[in-house]
């Protein structure tokens, strides 16, 4: 059973995203880039789209202060807590993840 090239880059996305919320998105994308590529090549498909997936993903880091610089710059300054990063990041995160995965297979065909 082959999954879709939807869920695949979901997938990666998934954990991308996951883990830039945890730890800056340079390390991330550093980390999982070679994972992603090591994916696509044991799947037999064109690493591109994944990898493009990563970016996307560890760019796109909303729901905490964490992940990405300007996020931590304001956290402080703005009086911000770090739920409030939570009830718009996670939203924005969940709608870029979807709309990314399904536009992503058009421009890069796996």
């Amino acid at each position: 059973m082959g999954l879709s090239a939807f869920w695949i880059i979901l997938a990666v996305y998934g954990v991308t995203s996951l883990l830039t919320e945890m730890v800056s998105n340079n390390a991330v994308a550093v980390v999982v880039t070679p994972i992603a590529i090591g994916l696509a090549e044991a799947m037999g498909i064109d690493a591109r789209p994944l990898v493009v997936a990563v970016m996307v993903a560890a760019s796109a880091s909303f729901a905490t202060p964490i992940g990405y610089q300007t996020n931590t710059l304001v956290y402080g300054p703005g009086g911000y807590r770090f739920t409030d990063f939570m009830k718009v990041g996670i939203p924005l995160n969940v709608s870029v993840g979807l709309l990314a995965s399904a536009l992503i297979p058009f421009i890069w065909p796996l």
